[in-house]
């Protein structure tokens, strides 16, 4: 009997992918900039390399687990064999922004602007996930009643231990109270950010809010962020875009004015330049405002 790497689950409706499982001994899958509609969760169990994802580039080792959203562009370059599992869901599977307080990865595990997007996997989260892992390639082998329900069982359980682990985890805040003016900047500039990036768009417009030279507010942010503050702001106003594209059926041109933008086509450009792919064409393969119609 051959030993089974893929699992998949196709959704009826759509044709499209709904739910994927699949172990890796090569580069192949991720050696090219990939763009995916749908959620990847990537396991290194050996090896190491780099990871490129949206603006900024980091090292990883083994027992790392990566997390991208939608059209988050990645890619691995390795330094050495490596070996892991992908888990891939669509939005129509399981939505995270429908089930933020269910599973509240959202902003930790994907969307999150400030940290590398991904986690150090200690030994007993390893069991865990193994353990789900293993559950969910049984569950795909011999579909039964409520399949679905149990698979998704399966991923929130999967979700919300490496959501906790990365809450833990979280290098950076660790780093950041050995110094003390910094760390208060950079509370600020999130919360800033947070609150006028609908409204302010350029960097200059925070280091004023600061009361900080943009230089000197550019090098801060490339120190912690390992991204400047342009990307910081256009990454925010994306993730917000993407949200309402992914959930409203508000026109275009009505979500581009509250983000601030009154020209619909600048904003489309900006939207495409950043996400590598048009707000319309982004709602027609992740968003779910086509069922409202």
């Amino acid at each position: 009997m051959t030993h089974q790497n893929t699992f998949t689950l196709i959704n009826p409706l759509t044709g499209n992918l709904a739910f994927k499982v699949f172990s890796f001994d090569d580069n192949k899958h991720f050696d090219h900039i990939q763009r995916l509609n749908y959620y990847s969760i990537i396991w290194i169990k050996k090896g190491n390399g780099k990871v490129k994802s949206d603006f900024s580039e980091y090292d990883f080792a083994e027992n790392c687990l990566f997390a991208f959203a939608p059209y988050q562009p990645f890619m691995l370059t390795v330094n050495s064999d490596i070996e892991g599992l992908v888990l891939n869901f669509h939005p129509d599977f399981f939505c995270i922004h429908k089930h933020q307080q269910e599973v509240a990865c959202n902003g930790v595990l994907f969307n999150n602007i400030y940290n590398p997007p991904f986690l150090k996997i200690d030994e007993v989260s390893n069991a865990n996930f193994e353990m789900l892992v293993h559950q969910m390639k049984t569950e795909m082998q011999n579909p039964a009643l409520a399949q679905y329900e149990l698979l998704v069982s399966y991923l929130k359980i999967f979700l919300i231990t490496a959501s906790r682990l990365k809450t833990e985890q979280q290098p950076e805040a660790k780093e950041l109270i050995a110094n003390n003016k910094e760390p208060f900047i950079l509370q600020n500039l999130k919360n800033y950010i947070e609150t006028h990036f609908k409204t302010k768009h350029s960097a200059s417009d925070y280091a004023d809010l600061l009361n900080i030279t943009p230089k000197a507010l550019a090098k801060i942010t490339k120190t912690h962020f390992n991204k400047t503050l342009t990307n910081l702001i256009s990454e925010r106003i994306v993730i917000e875009a993407k949200r309402e594209l992914y959930l409203t059926s508000k026109p275009v041109k009505e979500i581009a004015y509250e983000l601030g933008y009154d020209d619909e086509h600048y904003f489309s450009r900006f939207f495409k330049n950043n996400a590598d792919i048009s707000p319309q064409l982004y709602r027609e393969t992740v968003g779910f405002a086509r069922a409202e119609v």
